[in-house]
């Protein structure tokens, strides 16, 4: 090879292909290989032809035609794959260089493969990316994290190829040590599994409560895009209800099975481990299972019974209420997956600059909206912000919300209209505010069944334990945090 390239990228599916032609458009070189050579070649050959791109046969050409420190980002398959490729090109490289994994790595891989890279001299990156085909090609949301001395070689690439905002900052900005990337990348996906059902739930209620249509539907969501509901999750719902072939409109043939791929799952059993209630997204979660089991629940639309149907609702009453229920639930979202993040980042010791992240999402990536512009300015303005929905702006808007909020849960309960994300952060919200629960009883079931102790509200910090069946016996079981 000529000229030492800047990076490498191992992997030509379409994010790989696309990441690298996003690269040579920013001006810089980059070596492409695949495992496959006859795809290396195709790419060459085909969208890469005439440009800078440079082709690589082997692991060793790939090391060799480097600057150095290399840079090798990684697009394949998360899991064994991305360890299988690392192991192989371990013994080409130098200590100091810098291997990156932009897929869906689950952030403890990512957090191990820090550590086993760093012990032995290398630097590891894993970054979030998003955007699908066309952020990749045109500017994604990039979400870097692992050995900070990796991120100078790395960052003018990173933010060149980045989508950027309004103002033109990069969407894209140095995450935290160890698996800190991948996390953030797993939040932003729970986060779009709970916008997704949300816009799902005001279809459904479009469609079976108010009457509506395809088309009617599609203009109410393009007039949605242009205010606080903006957004690009919003944005291609418009597209796809108004879209239509030869056969009509076909989001009308799409069969209702939803499939996933593991992020939003991960996202709830995080949250689980460290006590957080992100009750919005696990929902949307068991929504899609709940769809994937479609022969049973066609079964069961035979035998069991719903309310009475009634007449459509005047659908023009109801379009401002709904806008305003899917607005307040989306605060939800946001506000339980930032609760997360801040629960990890004192877990595992991630300083996070939480409004750098809502700039990181502000474009290229699927959940971009004009709403994170909102969240960033909350944490600019407190950097301790405990949570969202104590910031003025979104409180005041979940304020104004709330009474539609209700009446459309409610009206969907009355008409057995499932929303079980919207129904979620409803309760979320209205436990969050509340001073006091009735878990003072739930302690007391624990405490007589099990002798697990209680607290009590004087202020007094020991545990206690009460014979409530006056067997004489004061012996208590450990006590622990639930």
């Amino acid at each position: 090879m000529s000229d030492a390239a800047d990076i490498a990228v191992i992997g030509l599916a379409v994010m790989g292909q696309n990441l690298i032609l996003n690269m040579n458009d920013h001006g810089f070189k980059v070596i492409a290989f695949n495992r496959s050579v006859e795809k290396t070649r195709e790419f060459l050959t085909g969208a890469a032809k005439d440009t800078l791109i440079q082709g690589a046969e082997s692991l060793e050409e790939v090391c060799a035609g480097l600057s150095s420190p290399r840079k090798i980002m990684l697009m394949v398959k998360a899991g064994a794959a991305i360890d299988a490729v690392i192991n192989q090109l371990l013994p080409l490289l130098d200590k100091g260089d810098i291997i990156i994994d932009g897929g869906n790595s689950n952030f403890d891989d990512s957090d191990r493969r820090a550590k086993e890279l760093g012990e032995k001299g290398f630097l590891f990156v894993g970054s979030g990316v998003s955007g699908g085909e066309d952020g990749a090609r045109h500017g994604p949301s990039l979400m870097p994290g692992g050995h900070s001395d990796a991120w100078p070689s790395i960052k003018p690439i990173f933010q060149s190829i980045a989508a950027k905002t309004d103002s033109g900052d990069p969407c894209c900005d140095w995450v935290g040590d160890g698996g800190a990337g991948h996390f953030v990348k797993m939040v932003h996906n729970g986060i779009e599994y709970g916008d997704m059902q949300l816009i799902c739930e005001a279809y459904h209620f479009m469609q079976n409560a108010l009457g509506m249509d395809n088309s009617a539907m599609s203009e109410t969501f393009t007039q949605w895009n242009k205010g606080d509901l903006d957004s690009y999750l919003i944005e291609i719902t418009a597209d796809i209800l108004a879209f239509q072939d030869k056969d009509g409109f076909v989001v009308d043939r799409v069969m209702d099975k939803a499939g996933q791929k593991g992020t939003g799952k991960w996202t709830g059993i995080n949250a689980l481990e460290l006590g957080i209630p992100l009750t919005l997204i696990g929902e949307a979660v068991f929504a899609r299972a709940l769809s994937a089991i479609k022969e049973e629940r066609v079964q069961a639309s035979a035998v069991l019974q719903g309310p009475e149907k009634t007449t459509a609702l005047n659908a023009p009453d109801w379009i401002e209420p709904l806008g305003q229920a899917l607005l307040a639930a989306k605060i939800i979202s946001y506000t339980q997956g930032y609760m997360l993040m801040q629960a990890a980042a004192k877990e595992h010791n991630w300083n996070l600059n939480y409004g750098a992240i809502a700039q990181m999402w502000r474009g290229g990536c699927i959940i971009r909206s004009a709403f994170l512009d909102d969240i960033k300015a909350a944490f600019d303005k407190n950097d301790s912000l405990a949570n969202l929905l104590l910031d003025d702006y979104f409180s005041n808007q979940i304020h104004q919300c709330q009474t539609n909020w209700r009446s459309v849960v409610s009206e969907c309960v009355a008409q057995g209209i499932p929303v079980p994300a919207m129904s979620s952060a409803l309760a979320f919200y209205d436990g969050y505010r509340n001073a006091r629960l009735p878990a003072n009883l739930l302690q007391a079931q624990r405490d007589y069944f099990g002798a697990h102790t209680y607290q009590i509200v004087d202020g007094d910090e020991q545990w206690h334990h009460t014979d409530w069946i006056g067997s004489g016996s004061g012996i208590a079981s450990t006590s622990y945090d639930a």
